[in-house]
């Protein structure tokens, strides 16, 4: 062989850094194809790690007779791929004959290390059918990394610390399927997602944290909706933690007792017309002539303008003191309910078979602010993607947009 050969294969050899008892064999570039082949060689049979167990030092047992081979980066513009011989040990852990463990590549993978962690960074930033178009690969085998790494990810969870959650649901596909969401409130991470939104959800969660490092007693604040099978399966599972009842769904609450209360006086009232976020938004964020405009709606004698009264009159609730909050509660509550408004009694119903949960924001100060704010970017992810083919699919992408994952 050549000299000038001779370090061509040194360069793949630094390039993949290849050492000992590994050694670059031959390689050939096509540029109608365009690939690039590299045929990496064995020259001697050290002891090995098992890579099924990861045991290291297990003796040489034999070698396939036929090279395996993993797509490994691009070389410029060309698809790359490496061909070794895979070696097998006689582990002792496992008491079989393994696989050896081969440095640039993980157990079962067809891909290189490099490759896989190419992959992770593109799924973080774009959908994974437009990455695997990108890097020409079919996108069910990009799904296969993105599933293991996420998985291995998950199985090094440490949940000992966690102490206060945010619990919220997000819609997986259209119809009446949805993702639980659990996350931890103090570092802003998503520890738990899994498919439905019923009491078995918090139950499937308390397996989880128990198999983390964690158990039940040590929860102890939640923050939720007014979900009943979500308090029921915290009651359940976490009988000692204590809820706050998110206060942006009770204003939600309030404010669609508002506007179904002006979508039923609309049809005697045409001056409502087209009036519907006046009642909505903060008086704030409204414009010059929808200030005026509200103001002389709200001067009149209408029942919308009457429910947006309770609405504003319950936004001064949050800035009660702790020591006043609850007569405050008690003494709203039974003006929505001398009101003579539908919508606003049925409201008041709700709110005062919650005033527990409510009442503990004053002291827990726990909102669903952030696990709201990480469910917008799960949809504008779902919606870049075009949806997910499987609710697993979109699990995995929750893990890695919320769940900081190595």
């Amino acid at each position: 062989m050549d000299d000038h050969r001779l370090e061509e294969l040194e360069l793949f050899k630094t390039a993949l850094e290849i050492q000992y008892p590994w050694y670059i064999r031959e390689y050939a570039f096509s540029r109608e194809e365009g690939r690039l082949d590299i045929w990496i060689g064995l020259m001697d049979t050290p002891p090995m790690t098992c890579s099924y167990c990861q045991t290291d030092n297990q003796p040489y047992y034999d070698i396939d007779r036929q090279d395996q081979v993993w797509r490994h980066l691009d070389f410029f513009e060309f698809k790359t791929y490496l061909h070794a011989p895979h070696p097998r040990v006689q582990c002792a852990h496992c008491q079989k004959v393994k696989y050896a463990k081969i440095p640039w590549t993980r157990y079962t993978s067809r891909f290189t290390l490099a490759f896989e962690h190419w992959v992770m960074q593109l799924v973080k930033e774009m959908p994974v059918l437009p990455a695997a178009r990108l890097i020409r690969e079919h996108d069910t085998r990009i799904w296969r990394i993105v599933h293991h790494y996420v998985d291995a990810a998950l199985q090094q969870q440490d949940l000992s610390s966690v102490r206060r959650i945010a619990v919220d649901e997000t819609s997986a596909t259209r119809g009446h399927h949805y993702v639980t969401v659990i996350m931890n409130s103090e570092t802003r991470q998503v520890i738990f997602a899994t498919e439905g939104k019923d009491h078995t959800t918090i139950e499937r969660f308390a397996d989880h944290l128990s198999s983390h490092h964690g158990s039940s007693e040590q929860i102890e604040e939640y923050s939720s909706d007014m979900s009943a099978p979500f308090q029921q399966g915290m009651k359940n599972a976490f009988p000692d933690a204590h809820q706050t009842i998110d206060k942006f769904h009770i204003m939600k609450l309030i404010g669609e007792a508002v506007d179904e209360t002006r979508r039923k006086e609309q049809p005697t009232a045409p001056e409502l017309k087209k009036s519907r976020y006046l009642w909505l938004k903060n008086e704030r964020n409204l414009t010059k002539k929808q200030q005026e405009q509200l103001a002389a709606l709200s001067k009149s004698h209408l029942k919308t303008a009457k429910a947006y009264q309770l609405r504003m009159a319950f936004q001064d609730f949050w800035t009660c003191s702790q020591r006043v909050a609850s007569v405050y509660l008690k003494i709203w509550c039974n003006w929505a309910v001398r009101s003579q408004l539908p919508d606003m009694i049925r409201t008041a119903q709700t709110i005062r078979q919650h005033t527990a949960g409510i009442l503990r924001w004053f002291e827990s100060k726990m909102t669903n602010g952030m696990i709201e704010a990480m469910n917008g970017l799960i949809q504008a992810a779902k919606r870049k993607a075009r949806g997910y083919r499987t609710t697993k699919n979109l699990i995995a992408i929750i893990y890695l947009i919320g769940g900081k994952l190595a």
